[in-house]
């Protein structure tokens, strides 16, 4: 165990510090982590619970004004006839106590009677109109919070999604959603409590004034108690968000279809399972901490309570007693005692329960606002229709936390439009990074990119993603069918059969789509019925097929024949020569330089830096990186292969 802001802490596994190389907690430093809704105090809770309601209702009335509207005006109605009960059960013990003979009594009782039933049958109907309307609105709610933090988190900056701050942001406040739906539920509760409770205090009132604080210090101690196992609940949950995630990313991986094979080849799955239980038996032990602080407290609590129960009750005995109060009066105050101490109750216990969901929305009200700082911007400079070149000067840009060695240092150089430009160079030397700040998924931390005389970094990012079509050697493989695969490559655009077919063709992705049992429409993910899986080559074409679909004027293609055979390679080339022939310009990343002699220039990077331009010609003349690079593959094919020894 260890201490963390004064409570002890479970501590760290040794599955945490083998698998993520440490623990897997989140530093909340809850001085600066939204330390106002951490206040979880009674008096904050008051203070606060028209904020809270008004939230709720905001959220109501976006996704359903009627439905709104129907649980507001059914749970005021609930109130009233609530608070007509009490007073008619008043009017009934008063009657069946008063003196003369008792079907004389029964008859004065009648109207009130009467009164009691029609007001319990009102409250019935109110309470169906409620349970109907907050049925509509709950999975409503739900829908619309959950578009709105999806649509924030696909606008944001690529650089957010990679930043592990962000992204901690997005892990919590992905529950927000379904706060917000739980949140319909608790205010509803809520709203009913405070009307039930108005209506109970206000009949204690009536009958004396003592009862109504005797029925408050009843109920403090659950508020206590509510309140401070809630505080609890909310910092664990962001202190175990990250662990959470891991648990769930090993026993994802255990019935994960890509990782099947090697799991099974090399016996992985006890290992990955023995890991799994560890870390859910360090969760389950945070788990048990916290339910035995939880025990603790309402220990106390119940001891407080039951003393404040007896003194209420010796209080009402004591007027009795002292002839204060009549005997209808006291049965009446009972049963609003009892009425009273239940809503304040339910009232203390759905507000803490509402508040805590409300700790969740802010957390998606957070990534809202985190999101509009980090979105990529809107508009900008208008890109030139048809520019001559694209230029780097003095292009430098890191990754977040590792400023020290920058991915890209000082780079000059220049991209001519309309032709075959090479990236070259061992990993890590830039080229990727390079072509992510070409697309405008990245912006230099110093330099700039100009297209012509434009800089790209004020330029209109929409515009300039749309000249770019990518296939990345990583590119993503969508589980959904194969037409849908290439003509995501331009998403925003209505489905064009013809373009479809040219792009299929242009990739020689014709054989692949023939073999496909229902052709276009085949659904490509083994693990849906019916699906179907590619080869590693297959999906390359594909992916290339989506490239030219989308007829970006800058094709970036990343490793495009690293799945492929030698005569597959061959033709994937002819193709991309084609392209560049037509006028587009095709930036190639290739570690095969025997594939680099048909392009036009050859940008050479190491470790970050530009370090040889020119042709590939001009490169092996001059007997540099390129030409090193060069005759290390070469020799590869050249050299004749070591003959076994035969066995003796």
């Amino acid at each position: 165990m260890r201490k963390t802001g004064g409570a002890e802490q479970v501590g760290v596994s040794e599955s945490e510090r083998l698998l993520f190389g440490g623990p897997l907690r989140y530093d909340m430093g809850w001085n600066q982590h939204a330390e106002a809704f951490l206040e979880l105090n009674f008096r904050a809770l008051l203070t606060r619970l028209p904020a809270l309601l008004a939230a709720g209702l905001r959220l109501a009335r976006q996704a359903d004004p009627r439905a709104a509207r129907t649980v507001l005006a059914s749970e005021a109605a609930r109130g009233v006839a609530q608070a007509v009960s009490l007073l008619a059960v008043n009017g009934v013990l008063g009657r069946l106590m008063a003196g003369g003979p008792m079907p004389e009594r029964l008859r004065g009782a009648l109207p009130a009677l009467v009164t009691l039933a029609v007001a319990m049958l009102l409250a019935a109907l109110l309470r169906a109109a409620t349970t109907y309307a907050t049925g509509k609105l709950e999975p409503k709610v739900e829908r619309v919070a959950t578009e709105r933090y999806l649509e924030r988190a696909a606008q944001v900056e690529l650089a957010a999604i990679e930043d592990h701050a962000f992204h901690k942001l997005l892990d919590t406040a992905q529950y927000g959603a379904a706060s917000a739906r739980r949140m319909i539920m608790y205010g509803t509760r809520v709203i009913n409590a405070v009307i039930s409770l108005v209506a109970a205090a206000g009949v204690l009132t009536v009958l004396h004034p003592l009862l109504l604080p005797l029925l408050v210090t009843m109920t403090l101690p659950s508020a206590w108690s509510a309140l401070t196992v809630a505080r609890r609940r909310y910092e664990s949950f962001h202190t175990w968000v990250q662990h959470t995630r891991a648990g769930h990313l090993i026993g994802g991986l255990l019935i994960e279809p890509a990782a099947a094979p090697e799991i099974r080849v090399h016996g992985m799955g006890a290992f990955l399972l023995r890991h799994f239980r560890a870390m859910a038996e360090t969760a389950e032990a945070e788990q048990a901490r916290l339910a035995g602080l939880a025990a603790r407290t309402g220990l106390i609590a119940a001891a407080w309570t039951g003393l404040a129960t007896a003194a209420t009750y010796a209080t009402l005995g004591g007027l009795l007693l002292g002839g204060a109060m009549a005997l209808s009066v006291a049965g009446t105050a009972v049963i609003a005692i009892r009425t009273g101490s239940q809503s304040l109750e339910t009232l203390v216990v759905e507000v803490n329960a509402l508040h805590e969901e409300a700790l969740f929305v802010g957390d998606l009200e957070r990534l809202y606002v985190e999101a509009a700082r980090r979105e990529i911007p809107k508009g900008g400079a208008a890109l030139p229709e048809d520019p001559r070149e694209v230029r780097f000067e003095n292009v430098t840009f890191s990754y977040p936390g590792d400023a020290e060695r920058p991915a890209l240092d000082d780079v000059t150089l220049t991209l001519p439009l309309g032709r075959i430009i090479a990236l070259v160079g061992e990993n890590g030397s830039g080229k990727t990074t390079l072509v992510k700040l070409l697309a405008g998924l990245y912006t230099p931390d110093r330099g700039r990119i100009l297209w012509d005389d434009v800089d790209a970094a004020g330029a209109d990012r929409r515009a300039l993603a749309d000249r770019i079509a990518m296939v990345a050697q990583d590119f993503k493989r969508w589980p959904f069918t194969a037409r849908v695969n290439v003509a995501v490559g331009r998403s925003a655009a209505p489905l064009d059969e013809r373009r479809m077919a040219e792009a299929i063709a242009e990739a020689g992705a014709g054989e692949v789509v023939a073999d496909l049992p229902r052709g276009l429409d085949t659904l490509l993910a083994r693990h849906f019925s019916g699906g179907h899986e590619l080869s590693g080559g297959q999906w390359q074409r594909l992916g290339i097929a989506r490239a030219a679909y989308r007829r970006g004027r800058v094709l970036v293609v990343d490793e495009p024949t690293a799945a492929l055979d030698a005569r597959a390679e061959l033709e994937v080339f002819e193709k991309i020569r084609a392209l560049a022939g037509s006028g587009q310009t095709v930036v190639l990343i290739t570690h095969r330089l025997a594939s680099v002699r048909h392009a036009d220039l050859v940008h050479v990077l190491d470790q970050g830096r530009l370090v040889e331009p020119g042709t590939p010609q001009e490169l092996l003349a001059a007997g540099g990186v390129y030409a090193e690079l060069y005759s290390l593959q070469a020799e590869q094919f050249t050299k004749t292969p070591v003959s076994a020894p035969e066995a003796g």
